[in-house]
């Protein structure tokens, strides 16, 4: 029986993909890189994003990482004013909300950044946890999910997390939880099959009306 749900936000509830290749090409402009296309992102984009930035050709050891966060979510705030919820989001999780026990968000979004979006568009009700990250880096979301575990104390056969990387899966092997994974985030389709979800990425889109 599943008790729990949780959501992973960049990708499977929000629609930002768009608002995310416009920030990143606006960086590589800057820097005289060559820009890519939403194709290209989800091929390459990945967990640590520091290595994805290093396969774009940004030159980590002469440029400060920590500033380097920061420029993209200066062009990425801006970008996804107009990032709307995935279609069908707010309905589902309506209508999951008499069906399991609670919801949770487990994200690699900055905490204050992942409770403000969450609230303007309208779904933060939904959760009784929100957990992203105390800064702008997105390394990993392990530590949060085992913390987010630990406060849920529930069977980890009773939880499953919803997400669209191959991150996603990492975590949800790593705390022993189930998971599924939603084509059509920030990770190509292809590299999704290449887990062990092959059967989930349809059965989500089936089951959740993606």
């Amino acid at each position: 029986m599943i008790r729990h749900l949780i959501w992973d936000w960049n990708g499977t509830l929000l629609d930002d993909v768009e608002a995310c290749v416009g920030a990143i090409n606006r960086m590589l402009e800057r820097r005289c890189l060559p820009g890519i296309d939403t194709r290209i992102y989800r091929q390459i984009f990945d967990f640590p994003v520091i290595g994805y930035y290093a396969q774009l050709g940004f030159d980590l050891e002469a440029e400060d990482w920590n500033a380097v966060a920061i420029e993209f979510h200066q062009h990425y705030g801006a970008l996804a004013r107009t990032a709307a919820l995935r279609e069908g989001v707010a309905e589902v999780l309506a209508k999951l909300d008499g069906m399991v026990e609670g919801m949770s968000v487990l994200s690699a979004c900055e905490q204050t950044i992942l409770e403000r979006m969450l609230s303007e568009h309208g779904i933060r009700r939904h959760f009784g946890q929100v957990a992203g990250l105390d800064n702008l880096h997105a390394a990993s979301k392990l530590a949060n999910g085992r913390k987010l575990l630990a406060a849920l104390e529930l069977p980890p056969e009773e939880i499953v997390l919803i997400g669209d990387t191959n991150h996603d899966h990492e975590v949800a092997a790593a705390l022993g939880i189930g998971c599924l994974l939603l084509a059509g985030g920030h990770q190509a389709e292809s590299r999704l099959l290449a887990t062990e979800l092959v059967h989930a990425v349809g059965d989500l889109q089936a089951r959740l009306c993606f």
